[in-house]
Parts: structure tokens; C-alpha cells; sequence
């Protein structure tokens, strides 16, 4: 099963949140199933949660969020893409879902969303999940960067098969030939009378980046209460050394890496993130919401 949920974020931006499974049966209002938000890193979109959300739905209601300008959520064109945006778009799908006190599962962007939702509102969520996000600033050049290599892509691509390899194998920010990067891709991508084209603008993502990528994240990382697992991909984005430090900064923190994966940890090695995962909330959960 796969159903929409419409969600209205801040401003009244039209959300979409997705559930890829049904829910665990036979509980009642006292003893409901606990509820999971994913939220997806910059360029993603729910359904990159789906093989997550569909194991986790064996024991939690678990719903992933299209963010703002993602998926198929709306992308306002004169719309705040800002770091107060999206958080408070995050507190919108936890309430209006029923899922607080909820566990946040982030990657990427997404993790950066569920730190600073923590941090502001602890009262919706019991436990985090941090995956590859780095809580130092990343800086002026980093965005350049992403800028230049947002010039480069190659559009319209004739076929979702060069989708694939480009991102793959040939983009330039691939060491290695890398498929599963290559379907990362694939599935945000949308058939044009031209060929295929991102569901996204890449000058939005930009403006969403810029309003992250210049300052250091440890202040609200510091905020956070509740337990928190920091999740790295040996070849990802956030080192070892950095992760740690950010383990140690946390009041509750918890540390797992996994081998063989770079910053798609989730997409790279499902069934590997999925034993460091599912632990850590089980742990959480049979413990508690204060513990």
C-alpha cells in the first residue's frame, strides 16, 4: 500500500507525506503503533524511504515527508526555503499527522531538520536518527561548488538509462562507478516534451543550501535531549572524527557507521543501515519517551 497524506507547512505551503505500508494493527489510542517522520536530504524526496518506512511499518507508523520544493510537495516560487521553513514544516507533519512523540530519521538535509526540530520542540520528538549530515559549516567554496556542478548536469537527458549512467558513473563527483547513485537519481527525475528533467529547480535547492552551508550547526545540536544516533557511511560526507565530536556534543548521543556506503547510506546498503538502526529504536522505545 501506498497512500498520500496531504500536510499544510508553514504559510500555508502544500505538503505531500507518504506511507508505503500499513500500520501495525490491533493497538488502541493508549498503546498506538510510535510514530516515525523521515525526512530526506536536499534533492530527495519520500519515496527514497520507502524500503525504511515499509520495515519499520512492521512495528511503527512510519510516514516520509516530500519537504518544500521536493517531490511532489509544492515549490512556491516566491517561497521561503529557508532553515525556519522547513522546521517548521517538519512540526506541522509530526502534529497534524498524529505522530509526537515522534522519531525523527534524517539524512542529509533532512538530519539537519530533525536536530534543529529537536532542539526547538522537544515536546514532539522522543529519539533521533542522524544520518551523514555534518554540523560544521561547509562554506563559501562548497557552494560555489554545487553551483558549477549544477551547470554541468547534462539536460535534458534522453532517457532514464542516461540518468543512470551519468550520475552513475560519468558526473564527475563520482570516484567510482556507483548504481545505486545512479537510481538516487532516476527517481527524481520526470518526463519532458524535451527528454527528462529534475522534479526540483536547481536554483531553489541553492537557496535552500545557502541558507545552511555558511554557519556551524553545534550550537542546536547541543539542545538536543533526546537519544540520538549518528549514522555515517564510511565513504560519505561526515567524517569519523567530526561524527564522534558531534556524539560527544550531544547529551545522548549513540555512534554506528556503515562499511561499504558513501553519503546514500540508506540507498547504498539498506539491509547494513538497517541493523544499526533498528536497534537503537528498539532500545529507545522499549525504554520509553523519557528515557
Amino acid at each position: 500500500m501506498v497512500r498520500r497524506i496531504d500536510v499544510t507547512g508553514t504559510a500555508g505551503v502544500r505538503l505531500a507525506a507518504w506511507e508505503f505500508a500499513d500500520p501495525p494493527k490491533g493497538r488502541g489510542e493508549t498503546d498506538r503503533a510510535p510514530g516515525v517522520l523521515l525526512l530526506h536530504g536536499l534533492m530527495g524526496r519520500a519515496s527514497h524511504w520507502a524500503p525504511t518506512a515499509r520495515w519499520l511499518a512492521e512495528r511503527h507508523r512510519a510516514v516520509a515527508l516530500d519537504q518544500r520544493g521536493h517531490g511532489r510537495s509544492e515549490r512556491p516560487a516566491d517561497g521561503a526555503f529557508t532553515r525556519e521553513a522547513y522546521v517548521a514544516d517538519a512540526a506541522a507533519a509530526v502534529e497534524q499527522l498524529g505522530l509526537a512523540p515522534a522519531v525523527v530519521v534524517g539524512h542529509s538535509m533532512g538530519a539537519l531538520t530533525a536536530w534543529q526540530l529537536a532542539a526547538e520542540r522537544p515536546d514532539l520528538v522522543q529519539a533521533l536518527v542522524v544520518c551523514d549530515m555534518r554540523a560544521s559549516a561547509l562554506g563559501a567554496a562548497s557552494q560555489r561548488e554545487w553551483e558549477d556542478w549544477f551547470r554541468s548536469w547534462p539536460v535534458p537527458f534522453a532517457t532514464l538509462a542516461d540518468v543512470r549512467k551519468w550520475f552513475g558513473e560519468d558526473d564527475p563527483w563520482v570516484e567510482r562507478p556507483n548504481p545505486a547513485r545512479g537510481e538516487f537519481f532516476a527517481e527524481v527525475m520526470a518526463e519532458r516534451a524535451d527528454g527528462w528533467r529534475p522534479v526540483f529547480s536547481r536554483r531553489q535547492m541553492l537557496r535552500s543550501r545557502a541558507t545552511w552551508v555558511h554557519d556551524a550547526h553545534w550550537d542546536s545540536l547541543a539542545q538536543v535531549t533526546c537519544p540520538t544516533l549518528v549514522v555515517r557511511g564510511l565513504d560519505g560526507e561526515l567524517g569519523r572524527a567530526e561524527a564522534q565530536e558531534m556524539v560527544r556534543v550531544l547529551p545522548r548521543g549513540h555512534y554506528a557507521e556503515v562499511a561499504d556506503a558513501g553519503h546514500l547510506v540508506h540507498y547504498d546498503q539498506p539491509d547494513a543501515w538497517r541493523a544499526v538502526v533498528e536497534p537503537f529504536l528498539e532500545g529507545v522505545l522499549t525504554a520509553g519517551p523519557t528515557a
